[in-house]
């Protein structure tokens, strides 16, 4: 799309003012690191256009501070005291990391990821956020934790000016096929192949 500009011009009866402002689905998937990373980076834009931002983590451990909370959080705190940007919102809706979950019984973090996914079901209808970035959510999806047919269903159902990103390996066909954007993340290299630790400011 050189410029942005698409090669064919859809036939929907929509304006292009229309078409540039839809709201969008956006699944960043794959083995690969830098599907979080891309989904703040796009918060970050949001944030700068004044939208709400809603962020919730499914299978982060609560204990486990990533950068970009800490960054979101003070980009929140700017919003309350000068007005610059928007609203930030951080919210972590499960418990363990998505390849351990040492901590509780399986059930215990399926009904924490069916909870998550009822509060931004209510926060959808009530159109709370303009983003919602919900982080390592195609995880829950792949382990039947949450219906994916009801999260395709209710995403083409959502009311108004909402758009949603959703982050994580594996992501369902049904939930590929219903976004809108689509990246996913394939490895060439990694340090990790030859024996480095993850470090400060890269992985977290």
């Amino acid at each position: 799309m050189p410029q942005g500009k698409p090669d064919v011009v859809p036939t929907d009866g929509l304006t292009t003012r229309q078409r540039r402002n839809r709201p969008l689905v956006v699944v960043h998937t794959g083995e690969m690191k830098g599907k979080s990373t891309a989904a703040f980076g796009l918060a970050l834009r949001g944030w700068n256009q004044g939208w709400s931002i809603g962020v919730f983590q499914f299978v982060k451990s609560a204990k486990w501070r990533v950068g970009e909370e800490s960054a979101f959080r003070a980009l929140g705190r700017l919003h309350e005291e000068t007005g610059e940007g928007g609203p930030v919102e951080w919210h972590k809706m499960g418990s363990g990391w998505s390849w351990s979950r040492k901590a509780g019984t399986e059930e215990d973090h399926a009904e924490a990821a069916r909870e998550g996914w009822a509060e931004i079901t209510r926060r959808l209808a009530d159109e709370r956020h303009d983003l919602y970035v919900l982080d390592e959510f195609t995880y829950p999806l792949k382990w039947g934790w949450v219906d994916i047919q009801d999260v395709v269903r209710t995403l083409a159902d959502r009311p108004g000016h909402q758009h949603v990103v959703i982050t994580g390996r594996d992501a369902p066909q049904s939930l590929v096929d219903a976004a809108d954007l689509v990246t996913h993340m394939t490895k060439v290299k990694h340090p990790m192949d030859a024996g480095h630790k993850g470090q400060k400011g890269i992985e977290w």
